[in-house]
Order: C-alpha cells, then structure tokens, then sequence
C-alpha cells in the first residue's frame, strides 16, 4: 500500500493489496477499497461503500455521501462499484434509500467523464461510458455498453437499454430500447446505434433482425397497438439469441419508450 501522510482513513476501513491513496483524500470507516484501487488525491468516499479492484479515482470525486433525497433520513444503504473502473474528476456516486432497494450499483469497466453524477438507487452496467457532466436522477437503470453524452439528463425511473447511445444534452423522460439512438432537447428515438453494434462484433443477420423489430415497431404504420405489435414479433423471434436483448427489454413492464420524433 502507498498512503500520503495528508489523507485520513478511519478505523475500520478495509484496504486491499496495492492501494494507492494519495494526497488529501478521505476514507469512511465502512469503506471497503479493493485491490489495487488508485485513489490519485482530493477525493472523498464515505459511507457502506465497496470500490472494486483497480479502479481509480481522479481529485475531487465525492462517493458514497447522503443522497440528494430529501426522504433519505440517514438509513445505512450502500454504493458497490465493480473492478477497472475510471471515475475522473468531479464525479459523484451517492448510496440508495429506503425507497427503492437501499443500493446503488455500478459494473465494471465503465468511464465516468468529468463531472457526470450517478445519483441514489441508480443500477449501472459494465462497459458504460458517462460523457462530461451527464446526469442520471434516482432509480436509473442504464444497460451494458451503454454512452451517455455530455450533459445528457435522464429522468427517475427511466431505463436504457443495452448498447443504446443518448446523444449529448438529451433530455430522456421515456425507457430508450436496446441498441436505440436517442437525440434532441427532448430526447427522441433516432434509429439504432449501429456504429456500436458493428464495433462490438454484430454481424449483418442479426442487425437486420433487430431493424426489422425496429421498423415493425416504431416505423411502419398500424392500425395495431405497439403491445400487440410487439407480441407478433415475439412470435417470429421466438427463442432467436440474436435479439433477446430487445425483445426482453421490451417485454418487462415500462413507464412509456422513447419514440420516433413525430413527422
């Protein structure tokens, strides 16, 4: 372990094999840094809050401080972040509430830009990239792969799908499904990301799957209700690997998708 004689760590603090704190940080009695986790300076993390192994932090990050929520009234929930994770300057990850499952959970392999803040009750993948200053509100699901742009938004309860991308200063109020492209002030359904797909090795067969469920759902005028829309797809995809992804995104109860922009 290497610790700067500036930073104070409290009893209790579990430190794992090759820790790097540096100058001025701050380490609660209930946090648990992994092995090889960098702590580069000026960063604070308190309360029951696990970093997992060599991820590291960039100053002034602040981790596992009370949450923004006004109903929060001091219960002793958790923020888990996973292994190899970039957390750069500014970032802040806060624990969850009583209200929802009293954790915040974060993958692995995720960048967290300057100033993007995941706040309580928020459920990250692994692989996702949070651009300068994005934003997700309490009870955020963000999918595997996903990119949030700079100072995207997206409102309580709102899940992204897996390999989805928002594009910078989107406000998202609606679920975005897999693989979707999310663009404007409101955000907006703008097609599938298929730069991500190509780059994460989806071959053609299954793009053209998943535009055809895409077409036949968003695109393509109906008469049908999008429910009964998405239970013939179903039938046509049925147990096809290429698209559970979707389909199972699309199949757990929603607060409303993301649309196409009207015409």
């Amino acid at each position: 372990m290497k610790i700067h004689p500036s930073s104070i760590i409290e009893p209790g603090a579990k430190i794992g094999v090759g820790v790097t704190v540096g100058p001025f940080c701050s380490i609660g009695t209930d946090v648990i840094l992994e092995d090889y986790v960098e702590l580069v300076s000026h960063i604070s993390i308190s309360g029951i809050t696990k970093i997992g192994e060599k991820t590291k932090i960039y100053p002034f990050a602040s981790i596992g401080h009370n949450p923004q929520d006004l109903k929060y009234n001091g219960e002793p929930s958790t923020t888990i972040i996973g292994s190899h994770n970039t957390i750069r300057e500014y970032v802040t990850i806060q624990p969850g509430t009583a209200g929802d499952a009293m954790q915040t959970i974060v993958g692995d392999h995720c960048l967290f830009m300057v100033g993007s803040h995941v706040a309580h009750d928020c459920v990250v993948g692994s692989h996702v990239i949070m651009a300068n200053n994005a934003t997700l509100a309490g009870h955020v699901k963000i999918g595997d792969y996903a990119i949030i742009g700079g100072l995207a938004a997206i409102k309580q309860f709102v899940r992204v799908g897996d390999h989805a991308m928002i594009g910078g200063m989107a406000g998202v109020e609606h679920d975005v499904i897999p693989f979707g492209v999310v663009v404007g002030e409101r955000g907006w359904l703008n097609g599938l990301n298929l730069v991500g797909m190509k780059r994460r090795g989806f071959n053609r067969e299954a793009i053209g799957k998943l535009q055809d469920i895409y077409m036949n759902l968003f695109m393509i005028g109906s008469d049908q209700p999008l429910s009964e829309r998405f239970d013939t797809l179903r039938d046509k995809y049925n147990n096809d690997n290429d698209v559970t992804i979707l389909l199972d995104f699309l199949s757990t109860k929603s607060n409303s998708l993301c649309q196409p922009k009207a015409v």
